[in-house]
């Protein structure tokens, strides 16, 4: 019985990370077609770190669309499974609100330092509080979602 429970509460964790992460690159796209001026960027971002691996590796530098879709995707994955931290049970909230906003604050503040640049994230005060906002819609999507499934799940 606790293998099943054990699996459930995984499928959950990871399920609701997905949502979290699906919010925030919904959020981040949508704003960034109707306030480019100063629309968080987190998009060059990946590709920027994508080309930098790539070229680490010594591989082939992908085409601009190609660099686009594998950013979405491992933001995808990556957001999903920082968000899946949520977890279950009580403390979703809390937990969804600290992880959103240590990594929108992670958005504004590391990018910089790694060597991204600053500009998709930083340039702006109102990028700068996007970028915050964003990350801490992501964590309480996932909050909100894991909580709606332990409430179905009882």
């Amino acid at each position: 019985m606790k293998n099943k429970t054990t699996s459930a509460h995984i499928v959950q964790a990871l399920g609701s990370g997905l949502a979290g992460a699906l919010a925030l690159n919904v959020v981040h796209e949508a704003v960034r077609q109707v306030r480019p001026q100063d629309a968080p960027r987190m998009d060059i971002l990946g590709k920027r770190g994508l080309r930098r691996l790539l070229a680490k590796a010594n591989a082939s530098q992908p085409t601009e669309d190609t660099a686009y879709v594998l950013t979405m995707l491992g933001d995808l994955v990556s957001n999903g499974l920082y968000y899946s931290l949520v977890g279950s049970g009580p403390g979703v909230w809390w937990r969804g609100a600290t992880l959103g906003i240590a990594a929108g604050v992670g958005g504004v503040v590391l990018p910089g330092p790694m060597g991204l640049g600053q500009a998709p994230s930083n340039r702006t005060p109102q990028t700068k509080a996007m970028t915050v906002a964003w990350y801490l819609l992501g964590g309480l999507a996932a909050a909100g979602v894991s909580q709606a499934w332990s409430s179905k799940r009882r």
